[in-house]
Formats: C-alpha cells, sequence, structure tokens
C-alpha cells in the first residue's frame, strides 16, 4: 500500500536530486525548525513558482509536486519533448521554483499525530478537541497558513470572529497578523523579491477537481484567460472562491500585492485526506498543466 509522503521522505527524495541544473535551498525552517526545501530548475529571466502542502492534511501534494520534478528534471537530462515542449528549451527560457510542502509540521500532525515531547500538545490538543489529527490543516501552533495572507486579513478577521473562531485552531484562524508565521512569511519575502520576474504562481490543495481564479478588479484579461487554459489542460472546473476560501490565500495575495497571475488547483476528489493512492492519478491529470503552465503566463 502507498504511504503518504511526509516530511522526512521529502527530504530523502531531496537527496536523490541531481545538483548539476539544480538547485536546492532551504526557503526557511517550520515553527518545529523541519527544513521546507525549494527546488528550482532552469535559468531563464521569467520565475514561476508552485507551492504544496500549504495545509496538513493535504500532504499529498507535496508527493505530486515532487513527481513533477522528477519528470521535469529527468526529461532535460534526456532532451525529450513533452505535450510538445522541449523541456530544455524551456528550462532555458523559463526559471521553475517548486515548494512541495510549505507546511511540514502540519503534515507531521495529519500523518502521524503530536508526539508526546511535543511541547504544544496539551494546547494544540485541546484546541483540536482530541487526540485524532488526521484532519489537522493549520500549522504546529494552529495558524491555517493560507489565510495568513494580506489579502482580505481584516475583512476575514469578522467572519472569523463569527464562526467562535478567537484563536489557535485545526483549521481556519488566520493568525494575530498577515505573515506571522515563519512559512508564509519567508514565500512572501521571496516572492516579493522576485516581483520583477515573477510571472505566474499556482497553490495546489485538495480536493474538490477546482481551479480557484479570483476575479477580482485587479486580474487582467490574460489571468482569466489564463485560468480558462488550465481549466481545457486538467479538466477541472473554472470557479470564482466563495465564502471563507475567498480570504486571505496565497493566489489572492499574489494578484493583489504583486500583480501576479496566481491559482488555487484544488486537486482530486473525494473527502479529504485523500488516499495516497490517488496521487498517481492526480498528477496525471495535472501533467500537461504543470509543463504548459511556464509557457502560459
Amino acid at each position: 500500500m502507498e504511504k503518504a509522503m511526509d516530511h522526512k521522505q521529502l527530504m530523502r527524495w531531496i537527496d536523490t536530486l541531481p545538483r548539476e541544473g539544480v538547485s536546492v535551498l532551504p526557503l526557511t525552517r517550520s515553527i518545529f525548525s523541519r527544513e521546507i526545501p525549494m527546488i528550482t530548475v532552469g535559468r531563464g529571466k521569467k520565475t514561476v513558482v508552485y507551492v504544496g502542502a500549504h495545509h496538513g492534511m493535504e500532504g499529498i501534494t507535496a508527493g505530486v509536486l515532487a513527481d513533477f520534478v522528477d519528470e521535469l528534471i529527468r526529461s532535460a537530462q534526456k532532451d525529450r519533448v513533452v505535450f510538445d515542449i522541449s523541456v530544455k528549451c524551456l528550462l532555458n527560457e523559463r526559471k521553475i521554483a517548486v515548494v512541495p510542502m510549505l507546511n511540514p509540521d502540519g503534515v507531521e500532525y495529519a500523518l502521524h499525530g503530536v508526539a508526546e515531547d511535543n511541547p504544544l500538545r496539551e494546547r494544540v490538543t485541546a484546541f483540536n478537541g482530541g487526540d485524532d489529527f488526521s484532519h489537522w490543516q493549520a500549522n504546529a501552533r494552529g495558524v491555517d497558513l493560507n489565510h495568513n495572507y494580506d489579502a482580505g486579513f481584516s475583512e476575514y478577521k469578522k467572519i472569523e470572529r463569527e464562526m467562535g473562531i478567537f484563536g489557535g485552531a485545526p483549521t481556519k484562524y488566520s493568525g494575530e497578523y498577515p505573515e506571522s508565521e515563519p512559512e508564509t512569511a519567508a514565500l512572501c519575502r521571496f516572492l516579493r523579491y522576485h516581483s520583477d520576474d515573477l510571472v505566474g504562481v499556482l497553490s495546489l490543495h485538495t480536493q474538490g477537481e477546482e481551479i480557484f481564479c479570483n476575479c477580482a478588479d485587479k486580474m487582467s484579461a490574460k489571468t482569466l484567460a489564463v485560468g480558462r487554459m488550465l481549466a481545457r489542460l486538467t479538466t477541472y472546473k473554472l470557479s470564482e472562491p466563495q465564502g471563507t476560501a475567498a480570504y486571505g490565500g496565497l493566489a489572492d495575495w499574489c494578484i493583489d500585492k504583486l500583480s501576479c497571475p496566481a491559482y488555487t488547483l484544488e486537486c482530486g476528489k473525494g473527502e479529504n485526506p485523500l488516499p495516497p493512492g490517488d496521487r498517481g492519478k492526480i498528477y496525471e491529470r495535472l501533467r500537461r498543466a504543470l509543463f504548459s503552465f511556464p509557457y502560459l503566463v
């Protein structure tokens, strides 16, 4: 039976990557000092970014992005053409940065529970309502990373209070202020630093087989056109986020603050957490979009 990729497996996979033409650097470390690696392939002047596992129980997206990086590197080494795209030419013209697992502490909670020696164990177990952390979405201290960006943050705070959330929680707590968490703060720093060459961002979540494209005033016609193309390539439904999903997310922040096309892909179908065995079929549905995205934006 296929196992879900946890942080240890992620780091073992990182060790197998070739270093020629591939850069692996820590984006930052999590609250519990787990390294959050960023893999960069290509030397083009335009940068695209892929991010997985914002949410603990959505760790399957880290495996999907690992599969993409593996195929990308292998195809470049063998000078392959994938979906009519010369991968070697692609990597001469674009730089592809991948953060497979932004929330390693949350993934650890969701897959393995909270260790006895975890200094936050009593606190997080209390607001989790028990020892079953399989549906945990937040980071180590109960902040939902995909609500921790400065995009409609103050508006979301009002909704948060209406939901009865006033502090750390398994999901939907946005934190004390935008970018309060080391994981989101480091990613935002990287994206700001590359704002002149950043042309597109994909954020992988589960589930629903939808692509969220926030049709706010700041979104250009091209951004919407690229969203439609991604929907066609994946056969996912193109949607505008509703309710709590419309606030504080990475894609919303990229559009609002950086004027950069960004999309949330809700991968797979079923009930979260999706079974690890779904990883292969999810990747197969996304392959064409993942390889095509750098040329679409």
